[in-house]
């Protein structure tokens, strides 16, 4: 079943690759190696592992990809990303979560408890209720698609079990909604660093954070936005891939630009071989932002907070909630909310609606007197 090759290294040293490949009627179901210096360690790796591939199959599990939560989030993190590309929040964690006590246990023996146990390891670490919450979202998505790709047997309901447990002790939980607005001193505070900054600097941040409070888009979004994407006379521009939750690629949407975002669109310098207005690194304008705010002073805001104070100003505005989308991309209320912030005292006083026809008041008899009133 398994067979050593020796091959020499770029060094000039011999390494020793242990190959160990099963087949069954004429296919090979199940491939893997490994590399060592020398070949007795080789031998040794090559013969353990066929005695756990045959005591597998003597319990009756299948023999393949996944046989560890590790190898099934390595599998999940090539073969389903070529097919359905994803960010790097996901990336990040799911290359986190391999790191983890549970990675090294057969997924086809995961217990509630395994799932119980690692969460709660990770509240004791720091990690608040909604960021340990999403490691069970990501092994739910993990699972799923290897359940069905891989015909792997797995029990889904053990780690639902797990979820609802969790959630009843309220170890894990919902994020809460950020309700964190950009204060007109904290505005100019910014802007003012970045004025005398953005002389010297390659990124114009001034105007890249006075068209976020603008646009309500993110410095993703910003820095993706191209010249040939813009229509003036519409008052429009195209950006593609925008933010889905199902649907991210190829999600190609138009949204509505005010004329002060316009302005700051056209004082942009145009470049010949590049397509993007703001043809800069995204991280370098969230690095930039998050030093400023350091270096003035401003406690806990980010960039992204200027996308909910853009999104609360369109309201405060007098856009309705349809046209508020048309800025921000948001397809449901439920979501959008989450980006309004008004403030009480921005909320205008209405006159009261007058009824110049009121209409006929039916007249009703009296009703009949029986005795003497009391």
């Amino acid at each position: 079943m398994g067979t050593i090759v020796s091959r020499r290294r770029k060094d000039g040293s011999l390494g020793y690759t242990a190959q160990i490949r099963i087949h069954r009627q004429g296919k090979c179901i199940h491939s893997e190696s490994e590399t060592f210096d020398r070949r007795q360690l080789a031998t040794e790796w090559m013969r353990r592992r066929e005695a756990e591939l045959d005591q597998q199959r003597a319990r009756g599990e299948p023999v393949g990809k996944g046989a560890t939560l590790a190898e099934l989030l390595k599998w999940y993190g090539k073969d389903i990303k070529e097919l359905t590309p994803w960010g790097r929040t996901k990336e990040a964690d799911l290359k986190r979560l391999a790191g983890y006590e549970i990675a090294k246990k057969n997924v086809l023996r995961l217990t509630t408890a395994d799932y119980i146990a690692h969460v709660e390891a990770r509240r004791r670490d720091g990690a608040g209720p909604a960021t340990a919450n999403n490691d069970l979202i990501w092994l739910r998505q993990v699972l799923r698609s290897a359940r069905a790709s891989l015909s792997l047997p797995i029990d889904l309901q053990l780690l639902e079990d797990a979820a609802h447990e969790l959630r009843q002790r309220r170890v894990t939980g919902k994020p809460k909604d950020r309700q964190r607005r950009v204060t007109v001193a904290e505005e100019k505070t910014l802007l003012d660093h970045f004025a005398v900054r953005d002389v010297r600097a390659e990124i114009p941040m001034a105007d890249i954070i006075r068209f976020a409070l603008l646009t309500a888009r993110r410095q993703e979004e910003i820095t993706r936005l191209k010249w040939v994407d813009l229509d003036r006379d519409k008052g429009i521009a195209w950006l593609d891939d925008v933010k889905h939750p199902r649907k991210k690629v190829g999600n190609r949407r138009a949204f509505r630009l005010l004329s002060e975002a316009w302005a700051i669109i056209e004082r942009q310098p145009r470049h010949e071989k590049e397509a993007r207005v703001f043809a800069y690194n995204s991280k370098s304008i969230g690095a930039n932002f998050t030093r400023a705010c350091r270096l003035r002073g401003l406690r806990d805001l980010h960039f992204h907070d200027l996308r909910h104070e853009a999104t609360s100003r369109l309201f405060e505005r007098g856009y309705d909630i349809p046209e508020v989308a048309q800025f921000t991309l948001h397809e449901s209320w439920t979501t959008l909310k989450r980006y309004t912030h008004l403030r009480p005292e921005q909320v205008e006083e209405r006159p009261a609606k007058l009824v110049t026809n009121p209409p006929d008041i039916p007249q009703v008899d009296p009703l009949p007197s029986f005795g003497k009133e009391i």
